[in-house]
């Protein structure tokens, strides 16, 4: 997960880094009934989401609004064919690790897991080179909170290392990542389907998708502005790879917590995948 400083006197990571520490936001859902939500590693003014602390739960004013938004931002996915697929497959994709060199560098290790399936001869600290960056600096307000970033949609934000803030990337430069790697062969499943990725991995391709760091609903959000978009993020936003499935679970390489084909309920996993926008890439 990815991570960010928040609070006006401590360092409170964010992203493919778990942290338990309460943003600016979450205090001031206390005091205000219907506060600005902020997204996990970008925050802005929307709905009030809720969720019990038992049950986990969760009561959204307004689904489509707690979804990550950046503004004027256009995708272009490659259409992939739905075959009928398999009722289960399991694909024996290598487990790499992505700290301690890259404590937010979830998605390019995820990635590098990936590609190492496809006999790509790379790694994690290759594709943290070569991965786009956006340069804009972090500014933040005298309380700390986070006002101008970069854009995740045009490269990777802060610092992967950990050495200084960092927070993510998205999609489109993992796209032309893979294909810096397998020319003309990136596949970007983002916005269709979780049946069409599903049926990506039956075909034998794993394929990298953005969750949060338990696999459920986000909780926690952060935004800033970027020129004159709003970036919308949960803190929790996490990448894994997708290598398997049957008919009630999902099955995920964790670059964070260093697990393999952890089983993880399906539906459960969908909810968390399409608040994060839907997010998926592979390669054919």
């Amino acid at each position: 997960m990815k991570g960010l400083y928040l609070l006006t006197s401590l360092l409170t990571m964010i992203g493919c880094s778990h942290s338990n520490t309460v943003s600016n936001l979450q205090e001031s859902q206390k005091k205000i009934v219907h506060p600005s939500n902020l997204r996990s590693n970008n925050s802005i003014q929307e709905p009030t989401l809720d969720r019990t602390k038992g049950g986990r739960s969760y009561t959204l004013y307004d689904v489509t609004e707690q979804v990550t938004n950046v503004e004027g931002q256009n995708k272009v996915n490659k259409t992939v064919s739905t075959l009928p697929r398999k009722s289960s497959t399991l694909l024996n994709v290598v487990l790499i690790k992505q700290n301690p060199e890259l404590k937010y560098g979830c998605e390019v290790t995820s990635l590098a897991m990936v590609l190492h399936y496809a006999g790509v001869k790379t790694d994690k600290m290759d594709l943290y080179r070569r991965i786009q960056k956006d340069p804009d600096p972090l500014i933040k307000s005298a309380r700390g909170d986070i006002l101008r970033w970069g854009n995740p949609a045009d490269g990777f934000v802060g610092d992967m290392t950990g050495r200084r803030a960092g927070y993510a990337v998205f999609d489109q430069p993992m796209v032309a990542l893979i294909n810096q790697k397998l020319p003309g062969r990136a596949v970007n499943l983002t916005n269709q389907p979780f049946d069409s990725v599903l049926a990506h991995v039956s075909t034998g391709y794993p394929v990298v998708v953005w969750t949060t760091g338990d696999y459920r609903l986000p909780d926690r959000w952060e935004g800033w502005y970027h020129g004159n978009q709003f970036i919308k993020t949960p803190l929790d936003l996490h990448a894994v790879v997708l290598v398997g499935y049957d008919t009630n679970h999902v099955y995920l390489n964790d670059p964070l917590s260093g697990r393999k084909q952890v089983r993880v309920n399906k539906a459960q996993f969908i909810r968390s995948w399409k608040a994060l926008q839907s997010r998926a890439v592979s390669y054919k």
